[in-house]
Protein backbone atom coordinates (compact mmCIF):
# COMPACT_ATOMS: atom_id res chain seq x y z
CA UNK A 1 0.00 0.00 0.00
CA UNK A 2 1.20 3.82 -0.84
CA UNK A 3 1.70 5.29 2.54
CA UNK A 4 -0.76 8.40 3.04
CA UNK A 5 1.66 11.26 2.65
CA UNK A 6 2.73 9.63 -0.96
CA UNK A 7 -1.20 9.32 -2.12
CA UNK A 8 -1.48 12.84 -0.97
CA UNK A 9 1.35 14.30 -2.99
CA UNK A 10 0.65 12.00 -5.82
CA UNK A 11 -3.04 13.27 -6.29
CA UNK A 12 -1.13 16.88 -6.81
CA UNK A 13 -1.36 18.82 -9.94
CA UNK A 14 1.83 20.32 -10.30
CA UNK A 15 2.79 23.47 -12.38
CA UNK A 16 5.84 24.24 -13.68
CA UNK A 17 6.52 28.11 -13.99
CA UNK A 18 9.46 28.79 -16.32
CA UNK A 19 11.16 32.13 -17.03
CA UNK A 20 14.41 33.19 -19.29
CA UNK A 21 16.93 32.87 -16.23
CA UNK A 22 19.53 35.84 -14.54
CA UNK A 23 23.02 35.16 -13.50
CA UNK A 24 23.64 33.77 -9.56
CA UNK A 25 25.09 36.82 -8.63
CA UNK A 26 27.18 40.11 -9.86
CA UNK A 27 30.52 38.07 -9.68
CA UNK A 28 32.41 37.63 -13.06
CA UNK A 29 32.28 34.00 -13.69
CA UNK A 30 28.77 34.07 -12.65
CA UNK A 31 27.92 36.05 -15.56
CA UNK A 32 29.81 34.41 -18.17
CA UNK A 33 28.22 30.81 -16.95
CA UNK A 34 24.90 32.34 -17.66
CA UNK A 35 25.87 34.07 -20.71
CA UNK A 36 27.79 30.70 -22.32
CA UNK A 37 24.24 28.44 -21.51
CA UNK A 38 22.69 30.98 -22.69
CA UNK A 39 24.41 31.78 -26.09
CA UNK A 40 25.19 28.10 -26.63
CA UNK A 41 21.96 27.31 -26.92
CA UNK A 42 21.53 26.39 -30.87
CA UNK A 43 17.66 27.57 -30.87
CA UNK A 44 19.47 31.22 -29.79
CA UNK A 45 22.20 31.13 -32.16
CA UNK A 46 20.75 29.34 -34.89
CA UNK A 47 24.19 28.46 -37.00
CA UNK A 48 26.16 25.31 -36.92
CA UNK A 49 27.53 24.14 -33.85
CA UNK A 50 31.48 24.55 -34.62
CA UNK A 51 30.64 28.23 -35.74
CA UNK A 52 28.16 28.79 -32.32
CA UNK A 53 30.86 27.48 -29.98
CA UNK A 54 33.61 29.79 -31.39
CA UNK A 55 31.39 32.80 -31.77
CA UNK A 56 30.24 32.68 -28.24
CA UNK A 57 33.63 30.71 -26.15
CA UNK A 58 36.23 32.88 -28.13
CA UNK A 59 33.88 36.27 -28.79
CA UNK A 60 30.69 37.36 -27.29
CA UNK A 61 31.69 36.22 -23.56
CA UNK A 62 35.37 37.34 -23.27
CA UNK A 63 34.08 40.94 -25.17
CA UNK A 64 30.77 40.97 -23.94
CA UNK A 65 30.94 39.86 -20.31
CA UNK A 66 32.25 43.57 -18.70
CA UNK A 67 29.26 45.47 -20.50
CA UNK A 68 26.66 42.68 -19.35
CA UNK A 69 28.00 42.80 -15.64
CA UNK A 70 28.05 47.05 -15.49
CA UNK A 71 24.55 46.69 -17.14
CA UNK A 72 22.97 43.70 -14.13
CA UNK A 73 25.04 46.48 -11.79
CA UNK A 74 22.65 49.14 -11.90
CA UNK A 75 19.58 47.08 -11.53
CA UNK A 76 20.37 44.49 -8.84
CA UNK A 77 18.86 44.87 -5.71
CA UNK A 78 20.24 43.99 -2.55
CA UNK A 79 18.40 40.64 -2.24
CA UNK A 80 19.27 39.98 -5.83
CA UNK A 81 18.42 39.76 -9.45
CA UNK A 82 14.71 41.33 -10.26
CA UNK A 83 14.18 38.71 -12.41
CA UNK A 84 14.26 36.31 -9.81
CA UNK A 85 12.96 38.26 -7.31
CA UNK A 86 9.27 38.97 -8.89
CA UNK A 87 9.40 35.68 -10.31
CA UNK A 88 9.64 34.33 -6.64
CA UNK A 89 7.08 36.89 -5.90
CA UNK A 90 4.61 36.11 -8.57
CA UNK A 91 5.39 31.69 -7.56
CA UNK A 92 4.20 32.83 -4.24
CA UNK A 93 1.15 34.34 -5.31
CA UNK A 94 0.11 31.58 -7.84
CA UNK A 95 0.33 28.88 -5.21
CA UNK A 96 -1.52 31.12 -2.84
CA UNK A 97 -4.32 31.52 -5.26
CA UNK A 98 -4.34 27.65 -6.41
CA UNK A 99 -4.29 26.59 -2.99
CA UNK A 100 -3.17 23.00 -1.74
CA UNK A 101 -4.31 20.79 -4.77
CA UNK A 102 -1.12 22.34 -6.85
CA UNK A 103 2.73 22.07 -6.42
CA UNK A 104 3.86 25.13 -7.96
CA UNK A 105 7.78 25.34 -8.58
CA UNK A 106 9.58 28.11 -10.39
CA UNK A 107 12.33 27.21 -12.95
CA UNK A 108 14.88 29.06 -15.11
CA UNK A 109 15.66 27.98 -18.73
CA UNK A 110 19.41 29.35 -18.07
CA UNK A 111 20.71 29.02 -14.70
CA UNK A 112 19.33 28.09 -11.41
CA UNK A 113 16.94 26.60 -10.75
CA UNK A 114 17.40 24.74 -13.94
CA UNK A 115 14.36 22.72 -15.19
CA UNK A 116 15.72 19.59 -14.13
CA UNK A 117 15.85 20.22 -10.98
CA UNK A 118 12.30 21.83 -10.72
CA UNK A 119 11.09 18.69 -12.50
CA UNK A 120 12.98 16.55 -9.76
CA UNK A 121 10.44 18.29 -7.38
CA UNK A 122 7.39 17.86 -9.44
CA UNK A 123 8.29 14.06 -9.85
CA UNK A 124 5.38 12.62 -7.79
CA UNK A 125 2.76 14.45 -9.79
CA UNK A 126 0.19 12.72 -11.44
CA UNK A 127 -0.66 15.80 -13.87
CA UNK A 128 1.87 18.67 -14.71
CA UNK A 129 1.08 21.90 -16.52
CA UNK A 130 3.95 23.23 -18.25
CA UNK A 131 3.85 27.17 -18.52
CA UNK A 132 6.70 29.39 -20.08
CA UNK A 133 6.16 32.94 -18.78
CA UNK A 134 6.49 34.50 -22.74
CA UNK A 135 2.98 36.02 -23.97
CA UNK A 136 3.92 35.81 -27.68
CA UNK A 137 5.83 32.15 -29.07
CA UNK A 138 9.63 32.07 -29.99
CA UNK A 139 11.31 29.49 -30.56
CA UNK A 140 14.66 31.21 -29.13
CA UNK A 141 12.84 31.49 -25.91
CA UNK A 142 9.25 29.02 -25.81
CA UNK A 143 10.35 26.37 -27.85
CA UNK A 144 14.40 26.34 -25.80
CA UNK A 145 12.00 25.93 -22.86
CA UNK A 146 9.74 23.66 -23.84
CA UNK A 147 12.41 21.45 -25.65
CA UNK A 148 14.40 21.37 -22.44
CA UNK A 149 11.48 20.32 -20.38
CA UNK A 150 10.49 17.12 -22.92
CA UNK A 151 14.37 16.13 -23.27
CA UNK A 152 14.68 16.05 -19.02
CA UNK A 153 10.88 13.97 -19.43
CA UNK A 154 12.81 11.74 -21.99
CA UNK A 155 14.82 10.33 -19.42
CA UNK A 156 12.08 9.30 -16.96
CA UNK A 157 10.30 5.65 -17.34
CA UNK A 158 6.66 7.09 -16.29
CA UNK A 159 5.85 10.53 -17.67
CA UNK A 160 2.86 12.53 -15.79
CA UNK A 161 -0.26 13.46 -18.00
CA UNK A 162 1.51 17.05 -19.83
CA UNK A 163 -0.62 20.08 -20.34
CA UNK A 164 1.90 22.75 -22.49
CA UNK A 165 0.82 26.44 -22.68
CA UNK A 166 2.14 27.02 -25.82
CA UNK A 167 1.19 31.28 -25.97
CA UNK A 168 -1.46 33.74 -24.38
CA UNK A 169 -0.69 36.74 -26.18
CA UNK A 170 -4.41 37.32 -27.53
CA UNK A 171 -5.41 35.47 -24.58
CA UNK A 172 -8.38 37.96 -23.31
CA UNK A 173 -7.32 38.27 -19.34
CA UNK A 174 -3.83 38.39 -20.57
CA UNK A 175 -4.64 41.54 -22.39
CA UNK A 176 -7.25 42.24 -20.03
CA UNK A 177 -4.16 42.48 -16.93
CA UNK A 178 -1.50 44.15 -19.30
CA UNK A 179 -3.93 47.01 -19.96
CA UNK A 180 -4.76 47.53 -16.43
CA UNK A 181 -0.94 47.90 -15.69
CA UNK A 182 -0.40 50.25 -18.28
CA UNK A 183 -3.98 52.66 -17.95
CA UNK A 184 -2.42 53.07 -14.68
CA UNK A 185 0.44 54.83 -16.18
CA UNK A 186 -0.75 56.48 -18.86
CA UNK A 187 -2.75 59.17 -19.95
CA UNK A 188 -3.14 61.60 -22.87
CA UNK A 189 -0.24 63.89 -23.41
CA UNK A 190 1.64 60.36 -24.01
CA UNK A 191 2.42 58.47 -27.05
CA UNK A 192 2.78 54.68 -26.07
CA UNK A 193 5.53 52.86 -27.48
CA UNK A 194 4.89 48.60 -27.23
CA UNK A 195 8.16 47.54 -26.98
CA UNK A 196 8.96 43.72 -27.52
CA UNK A 197 11.82 41.60 -27.52
CA UNK A 198 13.08 41.26 -31.02
CA UNK A 199 14.22 38.21 -33.00
CA UNK A 200 16.63 37.66 -36.04
CA UNK A 201 14.23 37.69 -39.34
CA UNK A 202 15.78 34.47 -40.14
CA UNK A 203 14.16 32.54 -37.20
CA UNK A 204 10.87 33.96 -38.55
CA UNK A 205 11.18 32.88 -41.88
CA UNK A 206 12.26 29.04 -40.11
CA UNK A 207 9.42 28.90 -38.42
CA UNK A 208 7.03 28.65 -41.30
CA UNK A 209 6.73 32.39 -42.99
CA UNK A 210 7.60 33.09 -46.74
CA UNK A 211 9.06 36.62 -45.57
CA UNK A 212 9.77 38.75 -42.72
CA UNK A 213 6.38 41.76 -43.38
CA UNK A 214 8.18 45.66 -43.66
CA UNK A 215 5.08 46.92 -41.92
CA UNK A 216 2.58 45.69 -39.42
CA UNK A 217 1.95 41.54 -39.62
CA UNK A 218 -1.34 40.55 -40.99
CA UNK A 219 -4.48 39.72 -38.17
CA UNK A 220 -3.77 36.30 -37.01
CA UNK A 221 -4.78 33.01 -39.38
CA UNK A 222 -3.37 29.83 -39.96
CA UNK A 223 -0.89 30.61 -41.93
CA UNK A 224 0.84 32.92 -39.48
CA UNK A 225 -0.47 31.94 -35.98
CA UNK A 226 2.93 30.73 -34.85
CA UNK A 227 4.37 33.56 -35.80
CA UNK A 228 6.29 35.73 -33.33
CA UNK A 229 6.48 39.00 -35.53
CA UNK A 230 2.47 38.38 -36.00
CA UNK A 231 1.80 37.45 -32.19
CA UNK A 232 3.48 40.81 -31.20
CA UNK A 233 1.52 42.89 -33.64
CA UNK A 234 -1.97 40.94 -32.61
CA UNK A 235 -0.94 41.60 -29.13
CA UNK A 236 -0.66 45.10 -29.38
CA UNK A 237 -4.07 45.51 -31.71
CA UNK A 238 -6.16 44.24 -28.94
CA UNK A 239 -3.99 46.44 -26.32
CA UNK A 240 -4.70 49.70 -28.10
CA UNK A 241 -8.23 48.39 -28.47
CA UNK A 242 -8.53 47.62 -25.02
CA UNK A 243 -7.27 51.31 -24.10
CA UNK A 244 -9.18 53.01 -26.58
CA UNK A 245 -5.97 54.02 -28.56
CA UNK A 246 -6.48 55.04 -32.31
CA UNK A 247 -2.98 53.60 -34.50
CA UNK A 248 -1.40 57.30 -34.16
CA UNK A 249 -1.59 57.13 -30.45
CA UNK A 250 0.86 53.67 -30.08
CA UNK A 251 3.60 52.28 -31.90
CA UNK A 252 5.38 48.78 -32.20
CA UNK A 253 8.97 48.16 -32.13
CA UNK A 254 11.78 45.29 -31.00
CA UNK A 255 14.54 45.57 -29.06
CA UNK A 256 17.50 43.60 -27.80
CA UNK A 257 19.13 42.52 -31.12
CA UNK A 258 22.26 41.03 -30.87
CA UNK A 259 25.16 41.19 -33.48
CA UNK A 260 24.77 42.79 -37.05
CA UNK A 261 22.27 40.19 -39.05
CA UNK A 262 18.98 41.62 -39.84
CA UNK A 263 16.62 41.46 -36.81
CA UNK A 264 12.66 42.48 -36.83
CA UNK A 265 11.84 45.80 -37.29
CA UNK A 266 11.24 48.38 -36.45
CA UNK A 267 13.74 48.93 -33.69
CA UNK A 268 13.14 50.41 -30.70
CA UNK A 269 16.08 52.75 -30.66
CA UNK A 270 15.47 54.15 -34.57
CA UNK A 271 11.64 54.84 -33.39
CA UNK A 272 12.64 57.37 -31.08
CA UNK A 273 13.85 59.75 -33.95
CA UNK A 274 10.95 59.12 -35.89
CA UNK A 275 8.77 60.08 -33.15
CA UNK A 276 10.27 63.02 -32.52
CA UNK A 277 10.15 64.06 -35.95
CA UNK A 278 6.19 63.25 -35.88
CA UNK A 279 5.98 66.21 -32.82
CA UNK A 280 5.49 63.48 -29.99
CA UNK A 281 7.13 64.84 -27.10
CA UNK A 282 6.15 62.54 -24.31
CA UNK A 283 5.72 58.34 -24.35
CA UNK A 284 5.51 55.95 -21.71
CA UNK A 285 6.80 52.48 -23.02
CA UNK A 286 5.45 49.10 -22.23
CA UNK A 287 6.88 45.44 -22.45
CA UNK A 288 4.43 43.38 -23.38
CA UNK A 289 6.87 40.45 -24.08
CA UNK A 290 8.11 40.04 -20.42
CA UNK A 291 5.86 39.27 -17.36
CA UNK A 292 8.22 40.21 -15.00
CA UNK A 293 10.63 42.94 -15.18
CA UNK A 294 14.38 42.15 -16.00
CA UNK A 295 17.44 43.65 -17.40
CA UNK A 296 15.74 43.88 -20.63
CA UNK A 297 13.19 46.49 -19.09
CA UNK A 298 14.70 47.52 -16.22
CA UNK A 299 18.33 48.72 -17.91
CA UNK A 300 18.09 48.32 -21.56
CA UNK A 301 14.62 50.61 -21.74
CA UNK A 302 14.42 52.50 -18.32
CA UNK A 303 18.08 53.65 -18.56
CA UNK A 304 19.60 53.60 -21.78
CA UNK A 305 16.23 54.17 -23.95
CA UNK A 306 15.50 57.00 -21.56
CA UNK A 307 18.36 58.69 -21.92
CA UNK A 308 18.15 58.55 -25.78
CA UNK A 309 15.12 60.24 -25.71
CA UNK A 310 16.26 63.04 -23.69
CA UNK A 311 18.83 63.20 -25.97
CA UNK A 312 17.17 63.89 -28.93
CA UNK A 313 14.88 66.56 -27.06
CA UNK A 314 12.10 64.71 -25.96
CA UNK A 315 10.85 65.31 -22.48
CA UNK A 316 8.68 62.97 -20.81
CA UNK A 317 9.85 59.22 -20.47
CA UNK A 318 7.70 56.75 -18.28
CA UNK A 319 8.81 52.99 -18.27
CA UNK A 320 5.51 51.26 -17.07
CA UNK A 321 6.25 48.15 -15.15
CA UNK A 322 5.76 44.96 -15.87
CA UNK A 323 2.96 42.35 -14.59
CA UNK A 324 5.13 41.03 -12.27
CA UNK A 325 2.62 40.09 -9.44
CA UNK A 326 -0.24 42.03 -10.57
CA UNK A 327 -3.80 40.59 -8.85
CA UNK A 328 -5.28 40.33 -11.98
CA UNK A 329 -2.32 38.95 -14.02
CA UNK A 330 -1.79 36.35 -10.86
CA UNK A 331 -5.81 35.41 -10.98
CA UNK A 332 -5.33 35.25 -14.77
CA UNK A 333 -2.13 32.57 -14.32
CA UNK A 334 -4.22 30.79 -11.69
CA UNK A 335 -7.05 30.14 -14.50
CA UNK A 336 -5.39 29.61 -16.89
CA UNK A 337 -3.50 26.08 -15.26
CA UNK A 338 -7.28 25.13 -14.20
CA UNK A 339 -9.00 25.42 -16.93
CA UNK A 340 -6.57 23.22 -19.10
CA UNK A 341 -8.60 24.73 -22.53
CA UNK A 342 -7.34 24.04 -25.78
CA UNK A 343 -9.32 27.67 -26.71
CA UNK A 344 -7.44 28.10 -30.05
CA UNK A 345 -10.53 28.19 -32.67
CA UNK A 346 -11.03 27.65 -36.29
CA UNK A 347 -10.46 31.54 -37.23
CA UNK A 348 -7.59 31.29 -35.01
CA UNK A 349 -8.86 34.76 -33.79
CA UNK A 350 -8.61 36.45 -30.73
CA UNK A 351 -9.51 33.52 -28.17
CA UNK A 352 -6.31 32.56 -27.52
CA UNK A 353 -3.59 29.92 -28.59
CA UNK A 354 -2.83 26.69 -26.25
CA UNK A 355 -1.77 23.46 -26.85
Amino acid sequence: MIPFFLKELLMKKGLLLINLGTPDSLNSSDIKRYLRQFLIDKRVIDIPTIFRYLLVYGLIVPFRSKKTAHAYQSIWTSQGSPLMLYSKELLRHIQQTLGAEYQVVLSMRYGTPSIEQALHELRLCDELTILPLYPQYSSAATGSSIEEVMRVLSQKQVISSLHVIRDFYNYPAYISSQSEVIRNHLDNKYHLLLSYHGVPERHIIKGGCKRVCAEDCALITLENQACYRAQCFETSRLLAKELKLSPKQYTTAFQSRLGKTPWIRPYTDEVLSELIKQGVNNIAVACPSFTVDCLETLEEIGIRLRTLWIDLGGKEFVLIPCLNTNKSWVNTLSKLVQSKLSIRDDKCSSKGAFT
